[in-house]
């Protein structure tokens, strides 16, 4: 059966982790100022309990050690709004893991983006304007669920090896090394 251009449907997709990324980026604008705050604000002894906090907010909760949730539960006590931008964080982390429809996603996505307005928190105004402009083709996620994760992985890949091949003469080694690299553990293990 021939194919022909009329009937190739084009579904553009933004992948969810750039998604993530940018909503992720609030949280942490927002941590960033309230840490400047608690410095001014709490005493060295109290401020070096929060030590470290960083790398625990940036991770999920479900990922979280119970020591690592306490350091947050400290960390929220002198810093309610960022509880809040976390939690919300995480609800929108959770919409995409949920197997919804593409419809289902939308209407899920705007109750967020309702209860983030209502919260008066502003780290989110930046990615509610690209959520608001962008819906649809980040919506278009949940059809097949399928992200870019791969082809991401293989260019941050190339470009390693390119910075790690500098000086090479022969292009032909360049592909051998990505080769190497791509398939060498799986022929050679």
């Amino acid at each position: 059966m021939q194919c022909s251009r009329a009937d190739v449907v084009l579904v553009v997709v933004i992948d969810r982790f750039h998604v993530a990324k940018h909503y992720r980026d609030g949280v942490d604008q927002l941590r960033k100022r309230e840490t400047r705050r608690l410095k001014q604000e709490l005493s060295t002894a109290e401020y070096a309990e929060l030590e470290g906090v960083m790398w625990v907010l940036r991770k999920n909760h479900q990922d979280l050690t119970p020591e690592e949730r306490q350091q947050l539960r400290r960390l929220f006590a002198y810093a309610p709004a960022l509880k809040l931008a976390y939690t919300l964080r995480e609800e929108l982390t959770a919409i995409f893991e949920l197997p919804l429809s593409r419809a289902q996603a939308q209407i899920r996505l705007r109750t967020w983006c309702a209860k983030v307005r209502r919260s008066a928190l502003t780290c989110f105004d930046t990615f509610l304007k690209t959520l608001t402009n962008w819906l649809d083709e980040i919506v278009n996620y949940f059809i097949e669920r399928r992200s870019s994760g791969f082809v991401e992985g293989l260019n941050n890949k190339i470009k390693t090896l390119k910075r790690r091949c500098y000086g090479l003469p022969r292009v032909v080694t360049l592909f051998q090394r990505l080769y190497l690299d791509l398939e060498g553990y799986r022929r050679l293990a």
